[in-house]
């Protein structure tokens, strides 16, 4: 899947994105990397609002197990079942999140238990990005629900 094409999937279909305006730099087996601009986003402070900042990561996270699922030809939904955000210092301009899976070697175990029990979870990591300097951190649990063929 394509920077262009994942990004017109999230504007069309989940409308939070496209109001964000986020955008796509990134597409890789490994990782996902969005980036949204600070004047949708800002707080009181004229800083990145935390739920902006947060949404990014869910949105990062999200998309690499929907970029994976698709490659691996497997049809299901995807939901988070839980997340932790930790804030580690404010963001005055525009920002990104880049993702990637907890435990690289746990996708061939997840695609089984999604076949075999129709649910599968799985932990994803993403990284609120400052420019280059670290500003946050996200771990989420992910749900996929159904299997089949694409």
């Amino acid at each position: 899947m394509t920077p262009q094409d994942l990004q017109a999937y999230l504007h069309a279909h989940i409308p939070l994105s496209a109001a964000m305006q986020v955008q796509v730099e990134d597409v890789t087996h490994d990782h996902v990397l969005l980036s949204a601009p600070l004047a949708p986003n800002i707080n009181h402070r004229e800083t990145v609002f935390g739920g902006s900042a947060s949404a990014l990561t869910i949105l990062s996270a999200w998309s690499l197990l929907h970029v994976r699922l698709r490659e691996s030809g497997v049809a299901a939904r995807l939901v988070i079942q839980s997340n932790r955000m930790d804030y580690l210092k404010p963001v005055a301009g525009a920002f990104a999140a880049r993702s990637s899976l907890a435990n690289a070697g746990q996708w061939p175990s997840f695609l089984r238990m999604l076949e075999r029990r129709g649910r599968a979870r799985a932990v994803v990591l993403a990284d609120l990005l400052d420019g280059d300097a670290l500003a946050g951190r996200f771990e989420g649990e992910f749900v996929a629900l159904g299997y089949g063929g694409n």
